[in-house]
């Protein structure tokens, strides 16, 4: 099945949004899609065989799952690949547009339980929480 593409362009430079996106701290900030949800813990060893697991829950506690996987590719401030614990594969480029300006593009093998277009809307409303996040902090 083809990968998933989606991209949205921060205005902030690469290295902050880099940390934003790898740092705990700030994961638990951004990492959900939509207001009733929240990322209450986040767990990340960013290098290559390490691991990053990320709790995901609804806010009224009628579910949660652990979103995890394993890193096969680190280049700081330009690429991660990383692999999902049904061995999906993930990559996240990190474009530098200019100084002050960053293309973040998401490629991700789709799972079969929800519609491509489902699964492209849920990453793509987590990446635009992401986007905000980082252009107001």
């Amino acid at each position: 099945m083809e990968p998933i593409k989606i991209d949205i362009t921060i205005l902030a430079p690469v290295k902050k949004v880099w940390e934003y996106y790898n740092e705990p701290k700030h994961i638990t900030k951004w990492n959900f899609a939509h207001e009733t949800w929240q990322c209450p813990s986040s767990e990340n060893d960013l290098r290559v065989g390490g691991k990053f697991k990320n709790r995901m829950e609804a806010k009224d506690g009628s579910f949660g799952f652990d979103f995890e996987g394993v890193y096969d590719e680190v280049i700081p401030n330009e690429r991660i690949k990383y692999h999902i614990a049904d061995g999906r594969n993930v990559e996240i480029i990190f474009d530098t547009m200019d100084e002050n300006t960053t293309k973040v593009k998401i490629n991700f093998e789709p799972e079969k339980q929800n519609s491509v277009e489902m699964q492209r809307e849920g990453w793509y409303a987590i990446l635009n929480n992401f986007h905000k996040y980082v252009e107001n902090h």
